[in-house]
């Protein structure tokens, strides 16, 4: 099985280039979302060190972007629990599809979570954060400051850039990636 793993900045288009790919995809934003939606026992723990903030169940990112807002130390504590979380699910998707000749990971902090394997291909989606910016803020509930925030514990984009074997630019035209993501399958398949 190859294992590519998705690089790029907050709202560089990574979920978009992988789904391009055509191969199962882990995404990890979506996982965390579902973390957030059906595990009490994620509530449990987020509930136990920040009661102030998650109060409800289900949880509620709003609740968790106030948490950061007020002490950035917050993040550390919520990617702490939620975290290990995402590991075993992506570790499940791993198993469920160990007979497919391709899977995409699609996961934000690939890199800060040390989450290599053996042979990982990278490929890093490189956007002018001009472009970023714009698409961001037509988001529902973007918050510039959790924005900055989820910068500073992200590893710098020369580094990723560096690592990955491979980089799409995204000019934001569907034709371009996909004929990106075709060179790439060709030259690795």
């Amino acid at each position: 099985m190859i294992i590519i793993g998705v690089l790029g900045d907050i709202g560089s288009g990574k979920s978009y280039v992988a789904r391009q790919f055509g191969y199962p995809v882990f995404d990890a934003d979506k996982e965390v979302k579902n973390i957030y939606k059906y595990s009490r026992v994620c509530f449990t723990k987020l509930n136990r060190i920040l009661p102030k903030y998650v109060v409800n169940f289900p949880i509620h990112k709003a609740e968790l972007a106030n948490a950061i807002l007020k002490n950035k130390e917050n993040i550390r504590k919520i990617s702490k629990i939620v975290h290990p979380l995402v590991r075993k699910k992506m570790n499940s998707f791993l198993l469920e599809n160990k007979k497919r000749k391709v899977v995409i990971l699609d996961i934000p902090l690939l890199l800060e979570n040390k989450i290599k394997y053996k042979d990982m291909i990278l490929v890093f989606v490189d956007t002018k954060k001009s472009d970023i910016l714009k698409r961001l803020k037509k988001r529902k509930g973007f918050n510039k400051k959790i924005f900055t925030k989820l910068k500073e514990i992200q590893l710098p984009l020369d580094y990723k850039k560096r690592k990955s074997q491979y980089i799409i630019k995204n000019y934001y035209t569907k034709k371009f990636i996909r004929k990106s993501v075709k060179n790439i399958l060709k030259k690795i398949l």
